[in-house]
């Protein structure tokens, strides 16, 4: 076919030439003469004559391979790629729901003066840690001191009137017996002597008021835990009012944080999931949750639940739930999010595969698979949670399918592979499904 192909060019060049010949030498008599061809006549015949054969070339090229059977191949002696694969695993696993939660102080108190008066003294340092009864503030305590003595001189008055009202009724009732004395005297000493015991109780009640007074011009911690910034400095005039019945003035914050709690809010069917499982184990996993801050991937954190509401939210149909955590690091705070899983079902024989055999396909999950006969077959599937570093599956793959865990990047759907087959997915054990 070749041969045939230039034949025919090579005589269609010759006719172009002989032509070309003929009108460069006309009237001449006799047949024409050869004669060279000139140079713009070369020009044009060239490049058309190597486009043709280029073209023609390409043409039988794509003609001879085209038509052979099974298509374009690639190179001889290329194998299939060699892939790992595994059944999926399956082991007992627990259905959790996953929540987001927010700690909170189990103590939180803002100081305020239950006193008036001018700040002398501070005893802490922002943000520090400070323990039950540490003192924080002093106010200046001199009034109160004052009003102290006063109360305590109105004692001694009326200890001393008590005196007097006591031995003028002796006498009144000494004189009475002789008839030196009547009775309306002998009441009116008693009277003086009541109203002396009077004045005493008085005298006493006022001291203790000026006792309390004196002393809340020390403020000390409520409890243990972190204080927050000073809202007042040394020479601040501060309002105090120990019933709150005038404005106040606030000095700090102060929140506990060992344990702290974790509060969040769980739907109504997830809630109904939770207090059937609760009510059936009545156990450790029915009250215990896991968690994880934003900048951890495991749930190694634990809590235990100890509080429910006594109704829901009509407005979000939730029920707001707390747990409470130790905190003895102190390195969660108060306000922080939190991860959390809670089991709402018991154990159930669930699949789960390597994290990495899960591919992200725009909207859905795939697993590749590798049919009886050797082909790739990608499956959608629904995920779960980890667990152990394996990825459940709630559906889309089988128990009996062979799923490729390493080589993915060399998985084709629909092309022929050779597998070889991992024994170590079957030893990972039960235990480890709980463990994040």
């Amino acid at each position: 076919m070749l041969d045939q192909f230039f034949d025919q060019l090579g005589g269609a060049q010759v006719a172009d030439r002989s032509s070309d010949n003929a009108e460069a030498v006309p009237g001449a008599a006799g047949p024409p003469q050869a004669a060279k061809p000139s140079a713009k006549s070369q020009f044009k015949v060239w490049p058309w004559a190597v486009g043709a054969t280029l073209i023609g070339l390409a043409v039988l090229v794509w003609l001879g391979f085209a038509h052979r059977p099974g298509g374009p191949v690639g190179p001889p002696g290329m194998p299939p790629a060699r892939l790992t694969v595994s059944k999926p695993l399956v082991r007992p696993v627990d259905t959790r729901i996953g929540l987001l939660g927010q700690f909170s102080a189990i103590n939180r108190v803002e100081l305020r003066a239950q006193v008036g008066g001018t700040l002398t003294e501070l005893h802490f340092q922002d943000g520090q840690m400070v323990n039950k009864g540490d003192l924080l503030f002093v106010i200046d305590p001199r009034p109160y001191e004052i009003r102290l003595a006063r109360a305590n001189a109105q004692l001694q008055t009326a200890q001393a009137r008590l005196a007097l009202a006591t031995s003028e009724l002796t006498r009144a009732q000494s004189l009475q017996k002789s008839s030196f004395a009547t009775a309306e005297t002998v009441d009116q000493r008693t009277s003086e002597l009541n109203a002396a015991q009077a004045a005493i109780d008085d005298a006493k009640a006022q001291i203790r008021d000026a006792e309390l007074d004196l002393e809340y011009t020390r403020i000390t911690a409520p409890f243990t835990g972190r204080i927050g910034a000073r809202l007042v400095s040394i020479g601040s005039l501060i309002a105090g009012s120990r019933g709150a019945s005038s404005p106040t003035t606030l000095l700090t914050t102060l929140v506990s944080l060992d344990p702290i709690y974790l509060d969040f809010d769980m739907s109504e069917s997830d809630y109904l999931a939770f207090a059937r499982e609760r009510e059936r184990v009545s156990g450790p996993l029915a009250n215990q949750v896991v968690f994880s801050l934003g900048d951890e991937n495991r749930f190694i954190r634990t809590g235990t639940l100890d509080f429910v509401d006594n109704s829901l939210d009509r407005s979000s149909g939730t029920i707001h739930v707390r747990a409470t955590t130790p905190n003895g690091d102190l390195f969660l705070v108060p306000g922080e999010f939190a991860r959390i899983r809670v089991a709402v079902a018991p154990p159930a024989p669930t699949l789960l595969v390597p994290d990495a055999a899960v591919l992200l396909d725009q909207s859905q999950h795939m697993v590749m698979t590798v049919s009886p006969d050797g082909t790739v077959v990608p499956k959608p599937v629904e995920t779960g949670d980890l667990r152990g570093g394996l990825r459940v599956i709630q559906a889309g793959l089988d128990k009996d399918d062979r799923v490729i865990i390493e080589g993915v990047v060399h998985a084709v759907p629909g092309s022929k592979v050779a597998t070889v087959s991992d024994p170590a997915m079957a030893s990972i054990p039960s235990s480890s499904m709980h463990r994040r």
